[in-house]
């Protein structure tokens, strides 16, 4: 794709054209090619593109689109396009919404808090993504590695001040948490599939939406444990094996089977965690949000009496830190999340938890 720029008025919209090569071993360019080839080829585009904002998961559309909301406001301050998406714009963009109110809010509603730089640099990849699939703008893909830059001197400079901003980092729901939270889970039917959604959610290293999209057909029992196939993933999809727990109270296939009894799941294409009635727990139609994953696993953590609050991302984290603390390596760590090699995010929860086999004061004082 190839930029031009039309003044069809005052604000000087960037319009994207289509730049096609010409046929494999032709001679000439795109200009080879007749005005109808041209615009039947540039309707395929737009489809192609149609089909990859429909495959984003729910939550990720949403977000991206909230990114894009802000972007706009901040091009319509400064007077410029939306499509003007530089290494300057985004820097600058980093530093109006450094300003911006954060969630958190006082008794009448006022933001006592600013963005957290958690969610301005989410805001950053959200702007780049939509500029690219949305706008079919050529972006370099260093162009927010400035803007990010800008970003860490903040941060490192609120670390000093001591200023807190947004609600922090999950906390890591370890093996020994979850082992406690579903034992002390009830032996009714809420308890039954809360147990196995915080099992599953922990062995597949998963994320909330990844849970609340998985059907029956995609758990699969062998002869070793289970092969969970997910297929609705923020990142892309993949396939998990999960053994057989050496603890029958904590082993993730052991639940599943237990829940998918307990509510008759027999249609391969339903859900696999369903709603239950919030008074007589019976499994009703359809199935459960990312939202309510994430309160299950908060849900879990309250039985138990945790000295934390765990929240959806929980296990993810927890998986990674216990696996790791179990001696795995971090390529298997890595394939089970859904990581890719070396995540940045991967090994900041790996950094967070070392620390304490190897450490300088052992034997010191």
């Amino acid at each position: 794709m190839e930029q031009t720029e039309t003044s069809t008025d005052a604000s000087h919209v960037v319009t994207p054209t289509l730049v096609l090569p010409a046929p494999a071993g032709a001679p000439g360019t795109a200009e080879t090619f007749t005005p109808d080839v041209l615009a039947k080829l540039a309707e395929l585009e737009e489809r192609s593109a149609q089909h990859e904002q429909n495959l984003r998961p729910k939550n990720t559309a949403e977000s991206y689109a909230a990114d894009w909301k802000q972007w706009t406001e901040f091009t319509a301050l400064l007077g410029i396009p939306v499509t003007a998406i530089t290494p300057g714009s985004l820097t600058a963009f980093v530093e109006w919404l450094w300003f911006q109110p954060g969630w958190k809010k006082d008794t009448d509603g006022r933001p006592v808090s600013y963005m957290a730089p958690s969610t301005i640099d989410r805001r950053l990849s959200g702007v780049v993504v939509t500029g690219r699939t949305d706008h079919r703008l050529l972006l370099d893909k260093t162009v927010a590695a400035r803007a990010r830059k800008v970003l860490k001197a903040k941060v490192r400079e609120m670390e000093k001040t001591g200023e807190k901003r947004g609600r922090g980092p999950a906390p890591a729901l370890l093996a020994e948490h979850l082992r406690a939270a579903v034992q002390a889970a009830p032996d009714n039917r809420l308890g039954i599939r809360d147990r196995s959604i915080g099992l599953t959610h922990f062995a597949i290293a998963g994320r909330e939406h990844e849970i609340a999209a998985l059907r029956v057909r995609d758990l699969v029992e062998t002869e070793h444990g289970m092969e969970v196939d997910i297929r609705v993933s923020k990142i892309k999809p993949r396939k998990v094996k999960v053994p057989f727990g050496s603890r029958p109270s904590s082993c993730p296939v052991r639940a599943w089977r237990a829940w998918k009894d307990e509510a008759q799941l027999t249609d391969p294409d339903g859900y696999a965690y369903r709603p239950l009635h919030p008074r007589w727990h019976t499994v009703m139609a359809g199935g459960l949000d990312a939202e309510t994953i994430g309160d299950v696993i908060t849900r879990l953590g309250r039985w138990a009496d945790l000295s934390f609050r765990p929240t959806g991302h929980s296990p993810r984290r927890g998986l990674a830190t216990s696996s790791k603390r179990a001696g795995n390596d971090r390529k298997d760590i890595a394939k089970q999340g859904g990581w890719v090699p070396n995540s940045a995010a991967m090994e900041g929860y790996f950094e967070d938890a070392d620390g304490w086999e190897d450490n300088a004061l052992i034997g010191v004082l």
